[in-house]
């Protein structure tokens, strides 16, 4: 089955590759349609749309795009071919698409790619993939990069790449125009981290045994983008937003800061949901690189690379005004449930100064009041629930998945769950309850700054 490609590229300087990858998706079964991204005008007219015509889509002309600076003209072409690739797409023209190019070719590639929607082939072939910054270019989409080792120049070491790219889109377009459309299985999001395992477990078991289907996102920045993303698209039938913990992060610039559109996008779109402040009680600082004006806060070590910063109560009232302000425009169906026995796995733990002295107990029940006091100046009274139960009880995850599908009402037909969920349930449960309690927290070690831990790209 011949299936047709979309090839993003900058022929004004990238002629020679992006024909190479023409040819190998066309030697691989597909017809490629190659899209040029020029910056500014050239003679290699080969191109199915030419980059005068991507610069029309934006609004603008080729000439004068070449006026503009480097980042103005790049951004007035990702718009003109997010526009066009958007209409192949619509038409059906397209089961695919692969870009090729350096930093700024990738830049522009990937924008458009992440435009589209999540499950359609898509391939970035550069050097740049063998970089950190690959998770900008990514971000929250599902784009496969493939490193070229060297430049862009045509050898025999980028040539292999760029066949190999080619080949494997190619196989993937024909395999997704194979596929028979599959009943569509409603999808519910649930936040997610480590801390709250059990209660994610349980849930999880729960929906899948009532036929749904369940997305975690771990709650550590590009998790909770992905989450707003495809709340935003339609992709999601509910959101049970346990670990709402990249709001604290947010609201103090730590590691696991999701951006300001978290906690937005299901509300916008009318999605019932059920939120937690899971893990609200803490920001995730990199180890050895907490800011001076936090030095004499509470910590508690987490692992390696992690420092866990008690929320105080001043960050808890600004919490709950920004929780309370942004559920209170949500269009749907919320629910907060409140765990009054702890949001997080700490309970029960020590918390320590920078330098790795004990201070106190994590377990600030006063402190954490300061949150749900706030949230009820925002929030009618129905709308919240204070349950006396610590966040990974089994009873309060049952209570997150009761809460949901009462909004949604009646669960779908339990044959559409997938194989093996009732045996998974089971073995939650089990799970479950023995870290009822308050959940079984990795071992308490003082925080040790001396050492300063191996930064994980942000």
């Amino acid at each position: 089955m011949k299936v047709h490609v979309a090839v993003l590229a900058t022929l004004d300087s990238k002629h020679e590759a992006a024909r190479f990858v023409c040819e190998a998706l066309a030697k691989a079964g597909a017809a490629p349609w190659l899209v040029d991204l020029s910056l500014r005008p050239h003679a290699h007219a080969f191109a199915d749309v030419r980059g005068d015509a991507v610069a029309k889509a934006a609004g603008t002309s080729w000439d004068a795009l070449a006026r503009l600076s480097r980042a103005e003209a790049a951004e007035r072409m990702i718009g003109g071919g997010t526009r066009i690739v958007r209409a192949k797409l619509a038409r059906a023209g397209i089961g695919g698409v692969i870009g090729v190019g350096g930093a700024n070719g990738s830049t522009m590639a990937c924008a458009i790619m992440r435009a589209l929607p999540l499950g359609l082939p898509k391939a970035m072939v550069t050097p740049v993939a063998a970089t950190a910054a690959v998770q900008w270019y990514v971000a929250e989409s599902d784009i496969a990069m493939f490193p070229t080792i060297g430049d862009i120049s045509l050898n025999r070491i980028t040539r292999a790449a760029m066949a190999n790219a080619a080949r494997a889109l190619a196989g993937m377009a024909r395999a997704r125009a194979g596929r028979r459309a599959a009943k569509r299985v409603p999808l519910i999001g649930v936040s997610s981290f480590g801390n709250t395992q059990p209660a994610v477990d349980r849930i999880t078991a729960r929906l899948e045994a009532e036929g749904y289907e369940v997305i975690h996102f771990h709650a550590s920045g590009p998790g909770g983008r992905a989450l707003e993303q495809l709340a935003a698209a339609g992709e999601l039938a509910g959101v049970i937003d346990l670990t709402t913990s990249e709001l604290t992060d947010l609201l103090t610039g730590g590691v696991y800061s999701a951006g300001e559109a978290r906690l937005t996008a299901a509300g916008a779109a009318g999605l019932p949901q059920v939120v937690v402040p899971g893990c609200l009680d803490f920001t995730n600082w990199w180890v050895g690189q907490v800011p001076e004006k936090y030095r004499d806060r509470e910590f508690f070590q987490y692992n390696v690379e992690i420092l866990l910063m008690r929320t105080n109560a001043e960050e808890f009232t600004a919490l709950g005004t920004l929780m309370g302000e942004r559920l209170r425009a949500a269009k749907g169906p919320v629910r907060v449930l409140v765990p009054r026995l702890g949001m997080s796995q700490l309970v029960g733990r020590k918390t320590y100064d920078i330098a790795g002295n004990e201070r106190g107990a994590w377990a600030q029940p006063d402190t954490d009041r300061v949150f749900v006091g706030t949230l009820r100046r925002y929030l009618p009274e129905r709308a919240i629930r204070e349950l006396a139960h610590h966040i990974n009880d089994a009873a309060f995850a049952d209570a997150c998945v009761d809460e949901m599908i009462g909004f949604l009402g009646r669960p779908p037909r339990r044959s559409a769950a997938r194989p093996g969920a009732r045996a998974s349930r089971r073995a939650v449960t089990a799970r479950a309850k023995k870290n009822s309690a308050a959940g079984t927290p990795p071992r308490a070690r003082a925080p040790r700054v001396a050492r300063r831990a191996r930064r994980v790209p942000r």
